[in-house]
């Protein structure tokens, strides 16, 4: 048998369709959101409207949002390992992450979830 010989050019196709349909499919992911916050405090109401304008903005209709007071449910702090709050944790799409504070850099917050900002 002979080999077919590739050209650069249908190399850099390929590349090119392959970073096309990989980033079709993370815009269609559904995010899955936990936001453990400490009670009414400031902080915690900051974190929530952030987050909630943050993914309204970015991934409308693709995330599922749990907010979890950890002053009301102690037991989902200790299993979540939740050393801070606020605390965001994105368990979908992997890989899993982490940020605490109160969500105010959106530039933070998108990097964090694995999203570009349309800023930049």
């Amino acid at each position: 048998m002979k080999k077919k010989e590739v050209k650069p050019r249908q190399i850099k196709e390929t590349a090119h369709n392959t970073l096309r349909e990989a980033a079709n499919l993370a815009e269609q992911e559904e995010f899955v959101l936990r936001l453990y916050v400490a009670g009414n405090s400031s902080r915690s109401r900051s974190a929530v409207e952030n987050l909630k304008k943050i993914c309204s903005e970015h991934l409308e209709g693709r995330f599922k949002l749990e907010v979890i007071d950890i002053y009301q449910q102690p037991i989902f702090a200790k299993e979540g390992q939740i050393v801070a709050a606020p605390m965001l944790i994105k368990a979908l799409p992997p890989p899993l992450r982490r940020l605490i504070g109160d969500l105010s850099s959106e530039t933070r917050v998108l990097a964090g979830l694995d999203l570009h900002s349309s800023k930049e």
